[in-house]
């Protein structure tokens, strides 16, 4: 996806991108290529398809919910920043906490927060789980980009979330993940409100963004210790 490709592309999607994002963006690309000579932040490189696969990607959560209000956002195992960090850039009204266990990925961010002379957000290394734990009911949306499966992103992601507020997790193929999560349905409270199925420009590979709307406090046991999650799965 060319420059002018991304750029009508996302207009497509409501958005309206200023040449300065479009700068900042430019930015950001070079800095994950520079630093992914050093640590392993991407395997995708090369630009046309890091503005197709992560950039477009990213902002596609527009599609779930309305991005330009004042809110607050937590992207749980956001790596290089997908899809916080790009929302932060092309949205700079949210308030923003990328969350990450790797402390070498959460020093890329924080140079390119520095970099980028961004305000509103925070790059937090510790584990979702131990961060869960305190910052329950905390966030008007917690998402998460393929990080993990759908019944223990659920466990990890829900209680941050603020009652009324939403998890909308941004996944590829869904079916089996929602059916292993029923159970996790009653003991977390919340209600699968709409899944927002598309594809991606020029690959047409599928994409699919499961709004989850928190309609009660979680109980206190979650989220469980990721390892006993890993064990004994909803």
């Amino acid at each position: 996806m060319k420059i002018n490709e991304f750029i009508e592309s996302i207009k497509q999607l409501g958005i309206n991108i200023t040449d300065d994002m479009i700068n900042k963006l430019n930015k950001y690309y070079e800095m994950l290529i520079s630093w992914n000579e050093k640590i392993n932040l991407t395997s995708i490189t090369q630009k046309e398809e890091v503005y197709l696969k992560h950039f477009y990607d990213s902002l596609t959560l527009i599609k779930s919910y309305d991005l330009t209000k004042n809110i607050s956002i937590c992207d749980i195992g956001t790596g290089a920043g997908f899809p916080g960090l790009v929302l932060k850039v092309v949205f700079p009204n949210l308030n923003v906490t990328l969350v990450d266990a790797l402390n070498k990925r959460v020093k890329f961010l924080n140079e390119v927060i520095k970099e980028l002379n961004l305000k509103n957000i925070v790059a937090v290394h510790q584990r979702a789980e131990d961060f869960a734990k305190e910052n329950r009911e905390k966030f008007d949306i917690v998402t998460s980009r393929a990080v993990a499966k759908l019944n223990i992103l659920n466990e990890i992601c829900l209680p941050m979330v603020k009652i009324n507020g939403y998890f909308i997790p941004m996944k590829a193929n869904i079916e089996d993940e929602i059916n292993l999560s029923k159970k996790s349905i009653q003991e977390l409270n919340y209600n699968i409100e709409e899944v927002i199925s598309f594809t991606l420009p020029k690959e047409n590979s599928i994409r699919n963004l499961i709004k989850i709307k928190k309609i009660g406090k979680t109980k206190e046991k979650y989220p469980r210790n990721f390892d006993k999650i890993k064990k004994n799965p909803l």
